[in-house]
């Protein structure tokens, strides 16, 4: 007979089933934390709309806000979660409102005025030179603000040029003159690449080029004077900096003081990427931390030797004042990048709370700094830097708080404690933050630093307890001359830290590489990434599973079967799932782009195996035949024998009406850019264009 006990829950099960009933599953989901996600999804939603949003759109928005707010308004009094979660939506749809019109805004601001248009010819470009630095090929690149009033953007009172060329000794601040040929910012290479002229706009870049002959010294430049000021604090510093070390350590030492990386050699930045600390080359929160958290302690130490002022005043309010001060300075000096910005917005949060006396809210505190990064630069919601900053942020404080909740035991005593304790914090930060950041790194750079929790191990401790903490030191003693010795002992963690990131770059197997995915599935594994963060108990499981079917879609997309580059480069896989390409020599940077989306690295492809004649090559790629023309004189024989036709030559209107190949010829890719086909069993299934029909927004005029 049954023991009537035993049909009883175990008290160890009833309390589990107690405690997920008292868990409130939205307590993260505060005004401020609601504020962050609309703004993320307002400015998200204005930048993927193909048109801009009218006055009708955000009527109707808002009319379904109110109607939201009624329902909860009316609901029965028994439905109180269902109504909390109703004024929760509907909380977020008005913020969501007010930052797509807010984004609408500031794109109508920065992209509202006419595009360059060269002639081909060499122009004479003056003004202050802004920066120097490289690009990816590794040639010197100038940032100009220009004087012109002729160019696009001036009468907003901000005109940017970039130009390939040698600044001929000439240093950010200084007023320069230089021949350069122009044109305007380009769109992507590739469908979904990285957009230039989109970036460009809201940085005031209205031209780029290269230049014909080096720089010389302009004529004086009278407005900007703070800002000219600035960038020559900036080059003399960064100057400085790499007079007092040896090339390589210098270079890097500058750019993480500075903010100067045009001096960093390219395999240096390669080799910490593959090791997995190319976070380092980015100022951002460890920087800003280690700055600000050493002033203050700094100070706070000082203050506390004074014993008769410390027992009247609390130290950690002057500390905290000063210690602003300083992480502004930075703030100003690194150049204002995102993460910086993220970052220094959080130091204020956190300084300000303890000047008055108050509980600093780690996950309110990054809403905050999400709210004010969107309100200052929307587009920067579709940033690599914002999406990895704040998600390596947001999931740190969520594991630290569980920590917090889940400790038993005492702290740890002694010097063996205290390694342990470090040892175990700076494994578990990496770990968070590199499963954090890994999809959208993948996503945006196609690419795994496969053993990158071992090299933050080896290389963290160094950055953390040497590097960063001699160059802070080194900084506070240059006015007085007293800086060598910091900076030699930076010199030397750096010099380790290269040489363990160039050991763990060069391990089998340090890089792996994916292929791109669609923005959906970044958009569903980002909201599954909010849930797993902000739900508590059960309910955070959801956010799991979303993130896993991310994942799980991304890994079954199926993959293009041409590519057509928008100088008429064609690019197929073969029989073999191999990629061949029509021309070697031509259009080398866009195939070099989509075969990186593709998860594809190492050299150009071999060139196909075509049936050639004078008027062009044929070849089959998954049953279905594709010509490449340079010729349209036998054009009704390769439209009866091809699938597709891409051409060289302008192929008039009436041949497209009468040919039943689908045909590229230089006017189509003119309009529509580069293409990414699907082939079907009965031809091309999908298309999807660099500029797709019907797509029109502020950066797509021309």
């Amino acid at each position: 007979m049954l023991d009537p006990d035993s049909l009883r829950p175990h008290p160890a099960a009833r309390r589990w089933k107690k405690s997920a009933k008292s868990i409130d599953p939205f307590a993260d989901f505060g005004p401020v934390t609601i504020a962050a996600l609309g703004g993320i999804i307002g400015c998200s939603s204005y930048f993927v709309l193909p048109v801009e949003p009218g006055p009708v759109v955000f009527l109707l928005a808002g009319a379904a806000g109110l109607l939201v707010l009624w329902s909860a308004r009316f609901s029965p009094v028994g439905r109180k979660p269902l109504r909390r979660v109703a004024i929760m939506l509907a909380m977020l749809l008005v913020a969501s409102l007010a930052f797509m019109w807010r984004a609408q805004i500031h794109t109508q601001a920065h992209h509202g005025a006419e595009s360059y248009r060269g002639d081909g010819e060499a122009v004479l470009i003056e003004g202050w030179l802004e920066r120097v630095d490289r690009s990816g090929s590794g040639r010197q690149r100038l940032l100009i603000r220009s004087q012109d009033a002729s160019l696009p953007g001036s009468s907003r009172g901000i005109a940017r040029v970039r130009v390939l060329g040698d600044p001929a000794g000439l240093v950010a601040g200084d007023p320069i003159a230089i021949r350069a040929v122009l044109a305007a910012p380009r769109s992507s290479a590739v469908p979904g690449g990285y957009d230039f002229a989109f970036h460009a706009g809201f940085s005031d870049i209205v031209a780029t080029g290269y230049a014909i002959a080096p720089a010389a010294a302009g004529p004086a430049v009278t407005g900007d004077r703070l800002a000219r000021r600035i960038a020559r604090i900036r080059a003399s510093l960064s100057a400085h900096i790499r007079d007092r070390m040896a090339p390589r350590p210098g270079a890097l030492a500058a750019a993480l003081l500075t903010g100067d990386r045009a001096h960093i050699a390219a395999r240096d930045v390669e080799a910490l990427r593959r090791a997995g600390l190319g976070h380092v080359l980015a100022i951002s929160g460890m920087h800003m931390a280690l700055l600000a958290g050493g002033v203050f302690f700094a100070i706070r130490l000082l203050l506390s030797a004074v014993t008769p002022w410390a027992r009247r005043h609390d130290p950690a309010i002057p500390a905290a004042g000063m210690a602003l001060v300083f992480a502004a300075g930075y703030l100003i000096l690194s150049g204002g990048t995102i993460p910086t910005q993220r970052a220094f917005i959080m130091t204020v949060s956190v300084l300000g709370a303890v000047i008055l006396k108050r509980r600093a809210l780690s996950m309110h505190t990054l809403a905050i700094a999400v709210i004010a990064v969107l309100v200052l630069q929307p587009q920067a919601v579709i940033t690599p830097g914002f999406q990895m900053s704040f998600s390596a942020a947001a999931a740190l404080v969520a594991v630290a708080r569980v920590w917090q909740q889940s400790r038993s035991g005492g702290d740890a005593r002694g010097v063996l404690g205290q390694i342990r304790l470090f040892v175990a914090g700076l494994s578990t930060t990496s770990l968070v933050a590199g499963s954090a950041t890994a999809a959208f790194a993948a996503f945006h750079f196609h690419r795994i630093a496969t053993f990158g929790l071992a090299g933050n191990l080896l290389v963290m401790p160094i950055f953390s307890l040497l590097v960063m903490p001699a160059g802070v030191l080194g900084l506070v003693l240059i006015p007085i001359g007293l800086d060598a010795i910091p900076f030699a002992a930076m010199e030397a963690g750096l010099s380790l830290m290269l040489d363990l990131a160039g050991h763990v770059a060069n391990w089998p197997g340090a890089q792996r590489t994916v292929a791109a995915a669609s923005g959906g599935v970044l958009a569903a594994f980002s909201i599954g990434f909010v849930l797993l963060i902000l739900m508590r108990g059960p309910m955070r499981g959801a956010g799991g599973l979303v993130m896993a079917a991310a994942l799980a879609v991304w890994t079954l997309m199926p993959q293009p079967d041409l590519f057509i580059s928008e100088n008429g480069l064609v690019l197929a896989r073969d029989g073999h799932g191999e990629w061949v390409v029509s021309d070697r020599r031509t259009s080398r940077f866009a195939a070099r782009v989509f075969l990186e989306a593709r998860g594809v690295a190492g050299p150009t492809p071999q060139r196909w195996q075509a049936l050639c004649d004078p008027y062009g090559c044929s070849t089959r790629i998954n049953g279905l035949v594709v010509t490449r023309l340079d010729h349209v004189a036998d054009w009704a024989t390769d439209c009866a024998r091809s699938d597709v036709i891409v051409s060289a030559a302008r192929i008039p209107g009436w041949i497209v009406s009468q040919c039943q190949a689908a045909i590229f010829d230089p006017d189509r890719l003119a309009t529509t850019g580069s293409q990414v086909i699907h082939l079907g069993a009965n031809g091309i299934a999908r298309v999807q264009s660099a500029r797709p029909p019907g797509v029109v927004r502020p950066w797509t005029q021309s």
